[in-house]
Formats: structure tokens, C-alpha cells, sequence
């Protein structure tokens, strides 16, 4: 689909994966090395645990379909030929920050001198500007910093981060989305823009919500150990099984309550339930215990009789009968269960990678999305140090596709973008938000009932619950136009189909074949527009034995093996909180659709995008799943500890449930925490092997000077000695995130507090129109303006239920 385009990557590991994704989109990706290799080169793990140049894991991962060229950028020679390449490219990424690129005189102003057209992407973990830009970071301090990490593990022990999940592979398939937006600018104005694109907020995504709450009457939540908190009563998520572990959502009321009836019904025929309690209304028990009307311990006593069932099985079996039943219950896979998916298999997913110098074949994640015209193909393995350098210097000198601005011709990237959207719940309307905040127009069709989740999900602004006071759905859904439709109305089919005439894409988040059963699956629609654009993004895809599977993306996560490795050696796993691959699966969504609309714009052909959740989900996790197929480890809970940094972790500060995280990278960084807490110089501390021998005696030791200082004190003290560390933030009052959070108008408050874009264009900034709509807001605009309906044609619809009621 991009294989007009050119793109140079300086990037090390923290934007590796951006040129990845374009890449695996079809662009021709140079990445250029310094002498020796890439930084990225020396990130574990390692093949045979052999560290190497060449056998770096987390290489391999994210430095496919690449070509690579050597260059000494602190030569002249070498930054000529890197200007050489540059004038040529169609985008550039880099992770080195602005200051070292204007060191060498490869900073934006002086390459878009000599290319105006560059999209030139800079990835950073804190953004180039604000008090933390120069801030000492690692994955840990990301996680920490962007507040996602507050949420995860459990209350009694210090918080987590996600197991598994690299905060910059986070930055750099966020980083691939925001540099097509550009591209899109680009098309119209034929001018290049700088993209800056910062882990923190990439990463804050996973906080889902957990900062706004703080801005919108919510109050802090706390970690809940894989599950949820309801007042007194823990509702977990994770349950133990035979053989291993279970997710199973345990939610009494909205969509989920009918899956939970089921379950319940399993358990009665089992004999493992009275019928009292199969049939008790637990969500009104539930209001009950949380208003202090009862005690909670009718709900322990049920807990205790679903675990008990639950360690009654095995995961294999449960999940077939979560299948045959219609459950929300799946396992918590492994690696290893991973890879021997059957599901996975069906949809013929892993994909071969010969590794001749090695001496080994690997089997990789697949494709992020399955693409009907133009699939995604891995062209080559990861390329040895400057393999293609002869190859690429060769070469004649390349023009960019677009060279030369179009007077007159700027405005928002997206614009005369039409969407029409059926996502819902949280995975896919993430992706949409973009769209809107650059310029599409989007149209969200929603109902009333079935309601979607999100609109009943917390924080509540003024803390009051109700379906226009989400916080979450306002902010998630700002900048989109709400339709009001019932479409199990046949009467609202030709509404539909009028719509996607209108529309350049569709967009659809339902389970596997709701919408053939609707009459409104691609096959049906595109006989209605030829060159339709559809995507249907689901947890497990269109196909396979788990295709028919509705379910959240906790259970996404479970299967995909994100949920194993979060969480204490001595507990069971607790997973990064929340639906995790509703996080992680928008980030390949935008730039795949923004890719197969540059091929329809090139071709004028459309496709469908079948995308399946837990699948993009598994390119977060490659090098621990190459880590499993090399060497035969399985990735698993280790808390915050590191293999190669140590002490590495989050310790207690003063104050209620205050932390902060500090990562010491190598024996000089020891040396300046030493001094900084003023702690003996001790030579059995003196290497990363003495440290890990000691390490209670070191983590106490840091405790005691923790707990003396505040969170913000922690922090400098530590930065200004130029160590990695951060408060575990929980609320929205960081400097660094000064301006994410704007007012945005709303019909029923009059503005309402959302997130604003997590990247910038230098040229195209994000415009955030309005707060998420109110059910129906714009039915009757949509249907008089767009659509060109009379008001007599609305109203027959609106009296035969076609319609919602007409939104505030």
C-alpha cells in the first residue's frame, strides 16, 4: 500500500517499531545505522542468550523488512550522505532528540530546507518541550509517568507496570499513525510537517481515563489486582483454573449481564449453585452492599463458589464450553499457549522467518490486519549491520513523491475525510477519535439498547453516573456526530446504505458476523459503493473458532498472553488493569486505514480490513514471543524487577499510597544514587551480579530514604543527580502534561474537559471540535444535511422505530 514512499529511520529502540509498521505496509525503509549498530542492537533478549549485535531479540522484532545502511553521523562524510538520502525520502524517523539531530545539522528546519515535502517524525519519552523534556527516562519511568502504572497490581504492594509491553513499541506504532496523518496533509498542500510524538502520552493511553478522573469530580482509584472494586467488594478477573488461569468478567448489569445469567446457569446445572442465587438480581445486591444497606458477605461467599468451580477444570475445558455457551470466560495464555493456538492456526497467523546466518528459522506475528487487495507481506528478516549499504549508496539520487507546496491548498490533514462509524465500547472508537481530531467527519451510529458500555463506564463528570455523563465516553467519542439508529429495524437499512454512499469509509467494532446477519457486511455493501474502504475490528478476527466470540478486551489480553506476565512471583498473574487490547489495537488501526485510503486514492480500489484485536495485540509482545520460539523461556511475572538494570523497581514515598520509580542502568548510575541518598559506598553493590545478591538489603536501604520524601521530591532529587526516576503519577496535575486536557463545548454542561491529541503536527494541529455527543444529538442534521432528507421522510422513520428520539 506505501510502497511509493521512502522513509529513513534513525530511530533506536525507543521508535524502532515506527518504521516497522510502515514498512510491513509496504514502504521501502532504510534504516540507518551508526558504526557498530544500532543502540536498539544491544536490547534483550537475546538468541541462545548470546548478547550480540546480531542476535538481539527485540532487533529482530522491530527491524523487519528493513534495509540498513552504516553511517557515521559524527563524520562530515557520513552526514553528507545521510542529507544525501534525506533530500530523496518521503518521511524520517528519529529517537535522538531535537537537540542532537541540530548538533549534526539534521534537525527539521535543516532538512525540510533541502526537502520541503519531509514528514519528519521525532519520537521522544517526554515530547521535545515542557520541564520533563530532558528528563532521564526508561520504559519503567514512561510507565510510571503516564499513569497507567497506578492502576496495575494490587493494593497491599507497590504498583506495576505491564509485563511484557515495551512503552516505546507504544510510541512507535502510535508515531507510524501520526506520520500518515501528515502524509495526508501532505497530499493536499504538498508540503512536509514535523511529528513529534511522545512515549508518555502514547503510553497514558493505558491509564484509561485514570488522569481525567481526576479533572472531572471522579476520585482516585486504586489498584484493584485484576479486577474491579465495587465500594467493599472486590469483583475479580482473574480466577485460577485446573492447569493454570481463567479470565472470566464478572459484570452483573448492561450488555454483559446475559453472559453473566449463562455462566450462572452453567454452574446450577452443575450443582455447583442453588437456584436462589442463579436467579438472585446480584447487581441490585451489589447497589445494596455499596450503599452500606448490607454487608458484603453473601458476595464473598458467591466468589468463593464460582473459584471453586472454576479450580474444578481446565482451561481447555472451559473455554470449550465458553464457546459452546456464549461465556465471558477464556484462559490466560501463555507464551508457549500462545503459539499453539488453535485459533491462531485457523487463521493462519504465524508467520516463517529464515535466519540463514544464524542457523535459525523463527516463527513471527503476523499480519496486524488481514487486507483483502493488498495483504501485508514480510519481505525480508531484519537486516545484519549495514547489509544493504552498497546496495542503497548505489542507488541514483530519488525524488520524493510530493515535491513542491500548493499555494492556498493547507488545512486540516483529514478534511473531506467522511467516516461512518459503528464502533463501539473502546478499541475501535479510539481509532475514530483520530480521525475526527484531524478533520474527518465521523458519524458514530449508536442506540439506545443495547447502550454502549462506555456510556455507563466511569469517571462521571460532576460524579454523577448516567449515560450522557461518561467522562470517558465524552472524551473518547469528542469531535463525532451521533446518529441515533435501531438497526435490528429493517426500515433502517436504507439509511445505512444511503450513508455509505455518502461515506469514504466504513468502520465497524461488532462481533464476528453481526453485521452479515444484519445484511450489511462488506460483500452487501460494496455492491452499493464499488470502492468502499470497510473495517471490521473485533477481538479474534472473522474467522477461526473464536470468531463468533463477543467479549472485552480483558479477555483479549488473556489470550494473547498480555495478562501472564504482569503481576508478583509468589501471586496469581493480575494483568495490566483493564481492556488492555483496546490500547494497544487502535495504534495498527489508524495507519492501516490510513494506508489502504493512499491505495485507493492511487488505484481508486477499496478492501475489507479484518482485524482482529488480539492479533495486532501480539506485536507488542515479539520479542517475548521470539524469546519463547529461540530459547524456550516463558516470559512471566517477575513485578518491576529487570535483567539488565537493577535496583530497578517502585518504592513507598511520604504520603497515602505515594511511589516512585527509579532504574539504575549501569555501575555509574549506582554510584550517583549512592550519593544521592548518601548511602556507603559498599563494593559488594559495585556490579549488577553483587546487586542482584543483595538485593533485599539494597531495596530496603532505598525505602528508607523514600519514605522520608514526597513523590515530586523523590523525583528531582533523583533527575538532578541524572537518574532515571518518576512519581508514580495518579492524577493530572503534572507539569508535563499541562494543555493534554482541554474544555470542549457540550449541550448539556456547556463544555466539558477532554484529552486533546496525544502527538503534534508542526503545521496541522489537532482541533478538537466538541465534547463526545449525546445519544442522537445530530439524527435529524445528519439525515436534512448530509443526507438530503425531508422532514416528512424523518418522521416516518422516527414512527416506525427506524429512529432514536431526537438527541439535547
Amino acid at each position: 500500500m506505501l510502497s511509493p514512499y521512502r522513509v529513513i529511520d534513525l530511530s533506536d529502540e525507543r521508535g524502532l517499531a515506527c518504521g516497522a509498521v510502515l514498512a510491513d505496509l509496504g514502504a521501502d525503509v532504510v534504516q540507518v545505522e551508526p558504526p557498530g549498530g544500532s543502540r536498539a542492537r544491544r536490547h534483550g533478549p537475546f538468541l541462545k542468550d548470546e548478547p550480540n549485535p546480531e542476535r538481539s531479540l527485540y532487533w529482530l522484532a522491530y527491524a523487519r523488512n528493513k534495509r540498513s545502511v552504516e553511517l557515521d553521523l559524527d563524520d562530515p562524510a557520513g552526514r553528507e550522505t545521510l542529507l544525501r538520502l534525506a533530500s530523496g525520502a518521503d518521511f524520517l524517523i528519529e529517537s535522538q532528540g531535537p537537540a542532537a539531530m541540530a548538533a549534526w545539522g539534521l534537525g527539521y528546519e535543516d532538512l525540510s530546507a533541502h526537502n520541503p515535502a519531509l514528514v519528519y517524525v521525532s519520537i521522544t519519552p517526554f515530547g521535545p518541550d515542557g520541564p520533563k523534556a530532558d528528563y532521564e527516562a526508561t520504559e519503567l519511568i514512561v510507565h510510571a509517568a503516564s499513569g497507567a502504572m497506578s492502576r496495575n497490581g494490587e493494593p497491599d504492594r507497590a504498583p506495576l507496570r505491564a509485563g511484557g509491553i515495551s512503552a516505546w513499541a507504544y510510541a512507535g506504532l502510535e508515531a507510524a499513525g501520526a506520520a500518515l496523518v501528515a502524509h495526508w496533509e501532505r497530499v493536499r498542500s504538498g508540503r512536509g510537517q514535523r511529528v513529534d510524538v511522545s512515549a508518555l502520552l502514547s503510553t497514558n493511553l493505558a491509564a484509561a481515563f485514570v488522569l481525567l478522573a481526576t479533572r472531572t469530580g471522579g476520585s482516585r482509584e486504586t489498584r484493584a489486582g485484576g479486577g474491579l472494586r465495587l465500594g467493599p467488594i472486590d469483583s475479580p478477573f482473574i480466577w485460577e483454573a485446573a492447569d493454570g488461569f481463567v479470565s472470566l468478567t464478572l459484570m452483573f448489569s448492561g450488555p454483559a449481564a446475559p453472559f453473566f445469567a449463562r455462566f450462572l446457569a452453567w454452574m446450577q446445572e452443575e450443582g455447583s449453585l442453588d437456584a436462589e442465587d442463579a436467579e438472585r438480581d446480584w447487581a441490585a445486591a451489589i447497589g445494596r452492599v455499596v450503599a452500606g444497606q448490607e454487608d458484603a458477605s453473601q458476595f464473598t461467599g458467591f466468589i468463593e463458589r464460582i473459584a471453586a468451580f472454576l479450580r474444578a477444570r481446565t482451561k481447555e475445558e472451559l473455554l470449550g464450553e465458553s464457546i459452546a455457551r456464549s461465556l465471558l470466560l477464556v484462559p490466560v495464555s501463555t507464551v508457549a499457549d500462545v503459539y499453539r493456538s488453535p485459533q491462531l492456526a485457523a487463521r493462519d497467523y504465524w508467520r516463517a522467518h529464515e535466519h540463514p546466518d544464524l542457523g535459525v528459522a523463527l516463527p513471527y506475528p503476523g499480519p496486524f490486519a488481514k487486507l483483502s487487495r493488498t495483504p501485508l507481506a514480510y519481505r525480508r528478516p531484519a537486516p545484519r549491520v549495514g547489509e544493504h549499504g552498497a546496495e542503497i549508496l548505489a542507488e541514483p539520487a530519488r525524488r520524493p513523491v510530493f515535491s513542491g507546496g500548493r499555494p492556498g491548498s493547507e488545512g486540516a490533514p483529514l478534511a473531506g475525510l467522511k467516516v461512518l462509524d459503528f464502533m463501539w465500547v473502546m478499541a475501535g472508537p479510539h481509532a475514530t477519535r483520530v480521525l475526527a481530531d484531524y478533520g474527518a467527519t465521523v458519524v458514530k451510529i449508536e442506540s439506545a439498547s443495547p447502550l454502549d458500555l462506555v456510556r455507563v463506564l466511569p469517571p462521571f463528570y460532576g460524579g454523577v453516573p448516567g449515560p450522557e455523563n461518561s467522562a470517558s465516553f465524552g472524551s473518547l467519542n469528542a469531535g463525532k456526530l451521533s446518529l441515533s439508529l435501531d438497526l435490528r429495524n429493517p426500515r433502517s437499512h436504507p439509511v445505512v446504505h444511503d450513508l455509505v454512499r455518502w461515506a469514504d469509509l466504513v468502520c465497524e467494532s461488532f462481533s464476528s458476523q453481526a453485521m452479515t446477519k444484519l445484511g450489511l457486511d462488506y460483500e452487501s455493501l460494496r455492491a452499493i459503493k464499488p470502492d468502499l474502504i470497510m473495517l471490521s475490528s473485533c477481538l479474534f478476527g472473522q474467522t477461526g473458532p473464536l470468531a463468533s466470540m463477543a467479549g472485552y478486551g480483558t479477555m483479549g489480553a488473556a489470550i494473547a498472553g498480555l495478562v501472564q506476565p504482569t503481576g508478583w512471583p509468589d501471586r496469581a498473574p493480575c494483568g495490566p488493569f483493564g481492556p488492555y487490547t483496546d490500547w494497544l489495537a487502535p495504534r495498527l488501526t489508524v495507519p492501516t486505514l490510513l494506508a489502504a485510503l493512499d491505495h485507493r486514492r492511487r488505484t481508486g480500489q477499496g478492501q475489507h480490513i479484518d482485524q482482529a484485536q488480539a492479533e495486532s495485540a501480539l506485536h507488542f509482545m515479539t520479542p517475548a514471543l521470539l524469546d519463547y520460539a529461540a530459547n524456550g523461556r516463558v516470559i512471566d511475572r517477575v513485578a518491576n524487577t529487570d535483567p539488565q538494570m537493577m535496583p530497578h523497581g517502585a518504592w513507598p514515598c511520604a504520603g497515602d499510597d505515594e511511589w516512585v520509580v527509579i532504574a539504575v542502568r549501569d555501575d555509574d548510575d549506582w554510584g550517583h544514587l549512592c550519593q544521592t541518598m548518601g548511602l556507603a559506598d559498599d563494593p559488594r553493590f559495585a556490579t549488577l551480579t553483587g546487586r542482584r545478591e543483595h538485593a533485599d538489603e539494597i531495596d530496603t536501604a532505598i525505602a528508607a530514604w523514600t519514605q522520608a520524601r514526597g513523590p515530586a521530591e523523590s523525583e528531582q532529587a533523583l533527575q538532578d543527580a541524572g537518574l532515571p526516576a518518576h512519581a508514580v503519577t495518579h492524577s493530572a496535575g503534572d507539569p508535563q502534561l499541562d494543555g493534554h486536557f482541554i474544555a470542549a463545548p457540550h449541550p448539556l454542561r456547556g463544555t466539558d474537559e477532554v484529552e486533546s491529541s496525544r502527538y503534534r503536527l508542526s503545521r496541522s494541529s489537532a482541533r478538537v471540535r466538541r465534547a463526545g455527543p449525546t445519544i442522537g444529538q445530530d439524527t435529524d442534521a445528519v439525515l436534512r444535511e448530509m443526507l438530503g432528507y425531508e422532514e416528512e421522510r424523518i418522521e416516518s422513520l422516527r414512527a416506525f422505530g427506524a429512529l432514536g428520539p431526537e438527541g439535547t
